[in-house]
């Protein structure tokens, strides 16, 4: 099956995504002011704790037995770049690249967050019977006394880091592109979710994650498609190759 290249203009879909990445970040940092986090920290969690911490279901299948299937999928993200199967054969190779970077990219950038934070989990709070008072993660430097690396939601990026497929199908494939990023915006809900129940994490943390690899995968895809706008289209090359012939 033959590659769709994107020859269009880039410009109205990258306004788009401007703006729509500008108005998540507004929203974003609303929630953060709105005292949501620990609202709804106290649906699942009281003085004694979060019960449902150790639950076979929510610890167990939704985080244990899966943790390592994003960097499964990466690999073979990585493999098909040069060996498509699926879809993926009708992307371009470029195309192909740029979902199997952006999703590493995502990866490795929540990661990193998480390494450097001094924010603790909601478990470690003193009113859900831990020994931390509640610091928000705008107070940068400011550490909380718990054992931190809890911001962003790394476990809900096994499923956000996937939105970078939407950006690589979206110029060729564009219901496919809608049915991806749907995939990977429910997947890391759920995941994110699941932590929330068990005290791992605030729905702030969620959707900052989910943000970070939106705002990831738009960077990538606009950098791609500005390198592959200023390529000549087959008609374009052949033009100057005909110049050349004489009567």
């Amino acid at each position: 099956m033959t590659a769709t290249p994107f020859t269009g203009d880039i410009t109205p879909l990258v306004s788009r995504v401007r703006l729509g990445t500008l108005l998540g970040l507004a929203l974003l940092i609303a929630w953060d002011h709105s005292g949501l986090d620990l609202w709804m920290a106290h649906w699942f969690g009281s003085s004694s704790g979060f019960p449902l911490e150790d639950h076979w279901f929510w610890r167990g299948t939704l985080h244990d037995d899966i943790r390592w299937l994003p960097w499964v999928v990466e690999l073979a993200l990585l493999a098909a770049v040069a060996r498509p199967f699926g879809a993926l054969r009708r992307l371009a190779a470029e195309r192909r690249v740029q979902l199997a970077l952006t999703t590493l990219v995502s990866l490795l950038v929540i990661s990193t967050l998480k390494l450097h934070s001094l924010t603790s989990c909601p478990w470690e709070l003193r009113e859900f019977g831990g020994t931390v008072a509640y610091v928000s993660h705008w107070a940068w430097g400011v550490r909380d006394g718990g054992s931190g690396g809890c911001f962003p939601a790394g476990h809900a990026s096994a499923g956000f880091a996937f939105i970078g497929g939407f950006f690589a199908f979206r110029h060729a494939l564009p219901r496919t592109a809608r049915r991806w990023l749907a995939g990977a915006l429910l997947a890391g809900l759920v995941l994110g979710l699941a932590q929330q129940v068990r005290g791992a994490h605030y729905m702030s943390h969620t959707l900052w994650t989910a943000w970070l690899c939106w705002a990831s995968a738009a960077l990538v895809d606009n950098i791609v498609s500005q390198v592959l706008s200023q390529r000549p289209s087959p008609a374009q090359a052949r033009v100057p190759a005909l110049a050349t012939l004489k009567p």
